[in-house]
């Protein structure tokens, strides 16, 4: 008798014992997303099918919101790091840089309250024994505590804007 659901063969399904507060509920969506794509997508004097269009753009910003990391929105639209950079630093691109930098803050604070709340709060993992499931363990990880105290008092990093002539 297998307790692996159908659809997802490498997760486990532990029912007994464990209270209904230990579940993890999926992650909210981002706050406010839909509103921040309201930008104006860097306009391009070459258009090229393998290039930054403006749905490009817009599904960069949407991942960025997501992700919180910039090489990996990159690379959810098919484009690179560099590429992303080099196009924020365009001229005109100040409504791109303006969501870019609205979704990372978002990004950012959702990270840290992440932090805070396993530092303050602590997380609870099942316990097994030889396969079998025994108990709870309920810590509060000092590394977790400490990141979120260096990420309090840290500056925000330097904003990579649009080139100062």
């Amino acid at each position: 008798m297998s307790t692996q659901p159908e659809s997802h063969p490498f997760q486990c399904r532990i029912s007994f014992g464990i209270d209904s507060w230990m579940h993890e509920s999926p992650p909210p969506d981002p706050p406010g997303t839909e509103d921040d794509l309201d930008f104006t997508p860097v306009p391009l004097t070459r258009h090229r099918h393998d290039g930054w269009t403006a749905e490009r753009q817009r599904g960069f910003i949407a991942a960025l919101a997501e992700t919180g990391v910039v090489a990996r929105a990159a690379r959810a639209v098919g484009m690179s790091a560099a590429s992303a950079y080099n196009l924020r630093r365009r001229p005109h691109a100040e409504s791109f840089a303006l969501a870019w930098d609205m979704v990372e803050d978002e990004a950012r604070e959702r990270a840290f309250a992440f932090v805070r709340d396993h530092a303050i709060n602590g997380t609870t993992r099942p316990r097994f024994y030889r396969g079998k499931f025994v108990g709870t363990i309920h810590g509060v990880e000092s590394r977790m505590a400490l990141a979120a105290l260096r990420a309090c008092s840290a500056v925000p990093p330097r904003r990579r804007g649009p080139a100062q002539s």
